[in-house]
């Protein structure tokens, strides 16, 4: 398999997994927290930043771990990746999330189809989206400069704590957004509340570059990375949700 096809690969079996990780822990959590929906929250956070670090940890070598069209876009316009390689990832992102989606519901033996139910609307949601996709971009931003091995333990904690400190429960992916569309389970949304979430996230991903480019130092050109190191090494880590 060739470089490129092996990036995409990873790309495609990180976010598949993640979203089988949101879901299949949402769907676990209801069921044994007997109604007790802050248990279900905590245990489909913890599961969720887990899968996150192993994910970002294993797979960051070879793709960067992008798992999210949000950083793959903050990716392409620092130049890190070049616009072919950005499309081919966001493509393979949407399509591995909706089918995490269902690999979730088939492991929990659910209808695999079943529209999200679940009400994700009004301004704090939308206000609570921004702020989570912009501190998203900048932890990972200000990672890679300053603690590139760090960025799976960084991205995962940020997660973890984002499912708490926002109202929308953190998000910030549009992939993501899209997939949980397509759940009634408890990470669900409504497909007619996807678009503003998606919204805030492109508003809080513009807030993140923009906070990223007044926080850091500008790079020479022997420091700006080109586009074939938008990928990990071996001593550095990657990018993440």
């Amino acid at each position: 398999m060739n470089p490129f096809a092996r990036k995409l690969l990873a790309e495609f079996l990180g976010t598949a997994a993640l979203l089988a990780t949101v879901v299949g822990s949402g769907i676990m959590g209801v069921r044994l927290a007997a109604g007790n929906d802050a248990v279900a929250l905590l245990a489909n956070a913890a599961a969720t930043a887990a899968a996150l670090y192993a994910l970002i940890a294993v797979l960051g070598p070879i793709s960067g771990a992008h798992f999210n069209p949000m950083v793959t876009a903050a990716m392409r316009l620092q130049r890190r990746i070049g616009t072919r390689e950005a499309l081919a990832y966001v493509a393979v992102q949407l399509v591995a999330a909706i089918a995490g989606v269902l690999l979730a519901h088939a492991m929990f033996e659910l209808p695999l189809w079943q529209p999200g139910t679940q009400a994700r609307s009004g301004a704090a949601q939308w206000l609570s989206e921004a702020v989570a996709s912009a501190g998203l971009v900048l932890t990972i931003l200000l990672g890679l400069r300053h603690r590139p091995t760090a960025v799976p333990a960084l991205v995962a904690a940020y997660v973890f704590a984002g499912y708490w400190f926002t109202a929308s429960t953190c998000f910030a992916n549009p992939a993501v957004t899209l997939a949980r569309a397509l759940t009634q389970s408890f990470a669900g949304i409504r497909p007619q509340d996807v678009a503003g979430f998606v919204a805030a996230q492109c508003v809080g991903l513009g807030a993140g570059l923009v906070l990223a480019r007044a926080l850091l130092p500008a790079q020479s050109a022997a420091e700006t990375p080109a586009p074939a190191e938008a990928r990990l090494d071996d001593e550095a880590a990657p990018r993440s949700q």
